[in-house]
């Protein structure tokens, strides 16, 4: 925490004791920290499936209705850098987004690691292919999340935390994709439902766990999204779709604003 944060804190205090004692009533004195935040990650946090991209972020479909924006617009951090792009890997995110980081970074937000699992090849064939092949490529994928993956958290993790010493850093994970049981025009079987909820329920335990040994709150997205998963009828995902295949599996305007935008004001 900045020492002007600290100030504004103690003054904000002070205020509301002087108006008590005055009789001026309930006031309500807002703490005007100084926050600088960068949002970093993958699609989840670009805000592909959102809509309303930035045309100047080109491929990396940065929305403006994506969750950091819009805790932007609601908090008026003093500083935002949006370098979240999508298709990002955890390579990627090391090499391309932590250029705005520096020792005055406050908050550090992140969504990594289902494209390194190979999660758009998952989908892929599960939509496309048996439901024994399906299941064989989700099984391989966390295969990778136990091996693989671990090292690869643990770089970006570091490297966050070495260009920005001072600042939270929420690492955010992902939905599970499917509410099972009834009926769903989805057009996988209830074992692929399953076994893909399954795989994201194991990519964001892996996640968390390497979070928390780098000292990162892990915030998870599961809860704000059931009820709101794939076949619940009221779906902040979107299912495939052959006409913008991009935005397939990703979550919508209503996702980012309801699912992701508290989960990370409850952890930030």
């Amino acid at each position: 925490m900045k020492l002007s944060r600290f100030t504004a804190f103690s003054s904000s205090l002070l205020l509301g004791a002087v108006l008590a004692l005055t009789g001026a009533g309930v006031a309500q004195a807002a703490e005007t920290a100084a926050v600088d935040y960068v949002a970093l990650g993958d699609s989840y946090s670009s805000g592909v499936g959102a809509g309303s991209y930035d045309s100047a972020s080109g491929d990396c479909k940065r929305s403006t209705k994506a969750f950091p924006v819009l805790w932007k617009n609601a908090n008026a951090p003093s500083s935002f850098a949006f370098t979240a792009c999508s298709g990002a890997r955890t390579g990627d995110v090391t090499a391309n987004q932590l250029g705005p980081l520096n020792t005055g970074t406050d908050l550090v937000s992140v969504t990594i690691g289902g494209n390194d699992a190979g999660f758009a090849d998952v989908m892929t064939t599960c939509v496309l292919q048996s439901e024994s092949t399906c299941i064989n490529r989700v099984n391989q994928a966390k295969a990778y999340v136990d091996t693989t993956l671990p090292g690869k958290l643990d770089a970006v993790y570091t490297a966050i935390r070495n260009k920005a010493p001072n600042a939270r850093v929420v690492v955010l994970g992902y939905p599970r994709f499917y509410q099972l049981s009834g009926t769903c025009v989805a057009g996988l079987s209830e074992n692929e439902r399953r076994a893909i909820n399954d795989a994201a329920d194991y990519l964001n335990a892996a996640t968390a766990k390497r979070a928390a040994n780098h000292g990162f709150p892990f915030a998870s997205v599961v809860p704000a999204f059931t009820g709101h998963e794939i076949c619940s009828g009221s779906a902040w995902l979107h299912s495939v779709n052959w006409l913008n295949i991009g935005e397939s599996y990703h979550p919508t305007a209503a996702g980012q604003s309801g699912g992701y935008l508290p989960t990370f004001s409850g952890a930030a």
